[in-house]
């Protein structure tokens, strides 16, 4: 539980942070470039841990992980935030503990009890009422980019977590970064081309080095070891919390308004935190 719930604070700045640098540097370089200096960091931890290269069936799926948390999630939400603000984003995120749930019980051989299902339900109705009535009735595009965010964003927590038992949380994350790279290097140096700085300012670039250092690497190696120690789906519901927290922040960073209808969805999601940590729950074995 502690371990899952520094994972969620560090990853409640990330909205914060990639709406502070996209005017700057553009979704690409936000979505994909954090990976790039991410990667940098992972190499170094490896070769000085001297940690041993993954098997081939421990790599085939690593590229699940690195296709969900480091190319699709960052990219998906960051082209979302060009269109819509952070609180906003945040309250939709809060489908994401219910997705990695489901992720696990398909891929980890998880079985919650249905008291548990009923507490995701009321998240998951909660951000889908709110997306609705923000949108006039109908969800818009940066809805769906966040939507996407949430299913491959699940894949990777849920994948990325099952794998933590065996290898370790940051050699998970490590080696996802490291694969992706080849994909995300060029298509980051292409959208600095295309997209050249814009004169960012000092939180454009605290806003980069935030989600290049901490969401995209470190902040992995608190959540991947909560998710392996107390059961993917369980810990996974912690994040339920991230939205009122990202809330906090984008009222004080970035002085979004913050409305009473994201105010009551934010509250909503975060009883249902506490009905889901009521619930029993015992980790079943991995499946392989």
């Amino acid at each position: 539980m502690a371990w899952g719930g520094l994972g969620v604070l560090a990853f409640s700045f990330t909205f914060p942070a990639s709406r502070a640098a996209l005017p700057a540097f553009g979704a690409v370089t936000v979505g994909l470039g954090r990976a790039v200096v991410a990667a940098a960091l992972a190499a170094a931890c490896l070769v000085a841990a001297r940690s041993p290269r993954p098997s081939r069936a421990h790599l085939r799926r690593l590229v699940l992980v690195a296709a969900g948390v480091v190319v699709g999630f960052p990219i998906c939400s960051s082209l979302a935030l060009q269109d819509t603000t952070s609180a906003h984003g945040a309250v939709l995120i809060g489908l994401l503990p219910a997705a990695t749930a489901a992720v696990a019980v398909v891929r980890g051989g998880e079985r919650p009890p249905w008291s548990f299902w009923a507490a995701c339900g009321l998240g998951v109705a909660t951000v889908l009422v709110f997306a609705a009535v923000q949108g006039a009735g109908q969800l818009r595009v940066a809805d769906l980019w966040l939507l996407a965010a949430v299913a491959l964003g699940a894949l990777g927590y849920a994948e990325g977590g099952a794998l933590a038992r065996e290898l370790g949380g940051w050699q998970v994350i490590s080696w996802a970064l490291l694969i992706a790279l080849p994909v995300v290097a060029p298509l980051a140096a292409l959208g600095l081309l295309l997209h050249p700085p814009v004169d960012p300012s000092p939180a454009a670039w605290l806003g980069l080095a935030y989600v290049s250092v901490i969401s995209m690497f470190a902040g992995f190696f608190a959540w991947y070891r909560g998710l392996a120690a107390g059961g993917i789906a369980r810990i996974a519901q912690l994040q339920l919390a991230q939205p009122m927290l990202t809330l906090v922040w984008s009222a004080l960073l970035l002085a979004e308004h913050i409305g009473p209808p994201t105010i009551a969805a934010g509250l909503a999601v975060v009883a249902a935190v506490a009905l889901t940590q009521r619930t029993r729950h015992h980790p079943a074995k991995e499946s392989r």
